[in-house]
């Protein structure tokens, strides 16, 4: 196990960045696609071969993705906050 420590602008810059895309609405664009995809099963709005194969596995497996994709971005978001944290204090930085 390593004892080194080391924080770079880089490793800040890209903490930032990284915070940035998940708090700027990604997790809030996953809802606006289950919203829709929702929408698309319905057989009142969309309905024929294609839409019950949607309905039936396609969309079900695209919402438990992006249900475990939102979950892991929350969890992205906490570890990035305790990262952040340790990056600055090691590199007494801002």
């Amino acid at each position: 196990m390593s004892s080194r420590v080391l924080s770079t602008e880089d490793a800040k810059t890209a903490i930032r960045q990284i915070q940035t895309i998940i708090n700027n609405g990604l997790a809030d664009q996953i809802g606006q696609l289950d919203a829709q995809g929702q929408k698309l099963s319905q057989p009142d709005v969309w309905d024929g071969p294609l839409a019950v194969t949607f309905r039936t596995s396609t969309w079900p497996e695209t919402k438990a993705a992006l249900e475990k994709a939102k979950s892991e971005l929350e969890d992205l978001r906490g570890q990035l906050d305790k990262i952040s944290q340790n990056i600055f204090t090691a590199g007494g930085g801002s």
